[in-house]
């Protein structure tokens, strides 16, 4: 009997549980759950619901035994900088998301205390405005962290609540910008520097560890048990594990809400050239995934919404136009804007033509897209010192033909799109290796 294992992928803006099994070689998936995720506006606050993200977890590991009675495993994965703070065992609300605007007031601040350049050089880690580094030195200064015992990023929180054990994941603790680049482990120096509490930054864990089954409690409301393991918790970081490469660590793009452009590497490269390039040298499984952050498909999903047509038809649409005006989608104005389709409108408006119709909207973003990609592949070569011929392609964005071929344009390289589902692909591969 063929051994099935479960990938639950969280995204910013959807949920998956997809079973993986081998099957004359090859890695079989079914998709066999599927939730929306958002984040909410609350009290002028940008939040996730936890309770609800955990009961879609529930849910869908419910739906996966209903058709699988023996799963061997399941592992959880999700976007990266985001945590929730715990006391008396409970999550402290709310839990906020990376784009609420919170941290805005204490960036000077934290680098008064601790230069960029130093924080660079120590954790090899991009500037973000929402890396968690700043979001717990927010907490810290509106006293919300005083009232804490503990936290755990997203995803360390929903496997705790299925197993009940804890465990702080290598991948998505680099992304928080308080870990060592050398060591691989938090760098006290940078938490006592900043007067965070040191019981919150224990030992990290590597992908492919056992947490346990399932607690007895979560067994009985699922209708079965399973091992719970950690994969490579960051979702970038999975994906990156699910991307088959015949040209082995070829430069890619995870073209998802966010599009994280970068290769593989052996080790940290903290050089002053590569922080004013703003690269970043997050953890991946036995490698360093060096990569730059582009707002990505995010801006797609909210136009998408306002217009109120299928992915598709929006790629079908951008081909009637000749409207290729370019606009910085790494702008702050576009990180979360009331209203997606005029802030862009607008900021095209100033500079020149405004796009005239849906059509020339959506050309615009596509060319604007992939125009950033090719910036961003050519400054990793200065940077790095290498060069490449190809860029592989995976996530959801790896599906829009149109999009593949501007990019493949812009940045002047082979282009492989794999659109598969390289998140799940990823936890499942680490899952298959125990």
């Amino acid at each position: 009997m063929q051994k099935r294992f479960l990938a639950i992928d969280i995204g910013a803006s959807s949920g998956r549980h997809i079973v993986g099994w081998m099957e004359d070689g090859i890695l079989r998936t079914e998709e066999v759950y599927r939730f929306p995720n958002n984040v909410r506006w609350t009290d002028g606050h940008l939040e996730w619901d936890i309770d609800a993200l955990l009961a879609q977890v529930k849910n869908g590991i419910r739906k996966v035994f209903s058709e699988y009675p023996s799963i061997e495993s399941l592992s959880i994965d999700t976007w990266a900088v985001d945590y929730v703070l715990l006391k008396k065992g409970h999550p402290l609300f709310p839990v906020y998301a990376y784009r609420d605007s919170r941290t805005q007031d204490i960036l000077d601040e934290v680098h008064q205390i601790l230069p960029f350049e130093t924080l660079y050089q120590r954790t090899g880690i991009q500037f973000q405005p929402f890396n968690t580094i700043y979001q717990l030195y927010a907490d810290k200064k509106s006293g919300r962290l005083a009232q804490a015992e503990d936290f755990l990023m997203i995803p360390e929180y929903l496997l705790w609540k299925l197993c009940g054990v804890k465990a702080r994941e290598y991948t998505n603790a680099t992304s928080t910008g308080l870990v060592n680049a050398g060591t691989k482990e938090y760098d006290p120096g940078i938490v006592k520097a900043l007067g965070l509490p040191d019981h919150m930054f224990p030992r990290l864990t590597s992908p492919g560890t056992v947490l346990g089954p399932l607690t007895p409690e979560v067994a009985a409301e699922v209708g079965g048990n399973t091992k719970v393991v950690l994969c490579a918790t960051h979702d970038t970081a999975s994906a990156v594990e699910g991307i088959p490469m015949e040209q082995g660590d070829a430069p890619f793009l995870s073209s998802g809400t966010w599009s994280l452009l970068g290769v593989k590497l052996a080790s940290p490269l903290t050089t002053a050239k590569s922080r004013k390039a703003n690269f970043t040298n997050e953890g991946g499984a036995h490698y360093i995934r060096y990569l730059k952050n582009i707002m990505g498909l995010w801006i797609v999903q909210c136009v998408q919404k306002q217009l109120g047509i299928s992915f598709a038809e929006m790629a079908e649409l951008s081909k009637t136009s000749s409207y290729t005006r370019i606009f910085d989608v790494n702008d702050a104005r576009f990180s979360a804007p009331q209203d997606m389709r005029a802030e862009i409108i607008a900021a095209l408006s100033e500079t020149g033509e405004a796009p005239a119709t849906a059509a020339d909207l959506i050309s615009s973003i596509y060319h604007s897209l992939a125009y950033s990609y090719g910036n961003a592949y050519r400054e990793m070569e200065t940077v790095t010192g290498r060069h490449w011929d190809t860029l592989y392609i995976a996530g959801g964005g790896a599906k829009n033909a149109v999009l593949n071929e501007l990019t493949a344009h812009y940045t002047q390289k082979r282009v492989i799109a794999l659109p598969i589902e390289a998140t799940a692909i990823g936890n499942l591969r680490i899952q298959m290796q125990i």
